[in-house]
């Protein structure tokens, strides 16, 4: 079996940048406290991971699906929160 080093190189990429969510979604969720986090920011930033996702899908890209598809759910709860307690 070949391992394909582009690839791998993708995931853990992807596994870090996502993981970097991580630590605000659980405080968030923890806290409900959102009023310094920046509503445009995460906005923009989900908008952009959605849009990484579809681009990943249209060309067959996993790393780059799975990592945006994640980031994008994660970076969601965040807007959601936001939105919800400001």
């Amino acid at each position: 079996m070949e391992i394909n080093y582009i690839a791998a190189l993708g995931f853990i990429a992807g596994t870090l940048t996502t993981a970097s969510f991580l630590p605000q979604v659980l405080k968030t969720i923890k806290t409900k406290e959102t009023k310094d986090l920046s509503l445009a920011m995460y906005v923009v930033l989900a908008t952009g991971l959605f849009l990484w996702t579809v681009y990943g899908i249209l060309i067959g890209s996993f790393p780059v699906i799975i990592a945006n598809a994640v980031s994008f759910v994660l970076a969601s709860c965040i807007l959601i929160f936001k939105i919800k307690y400001g």
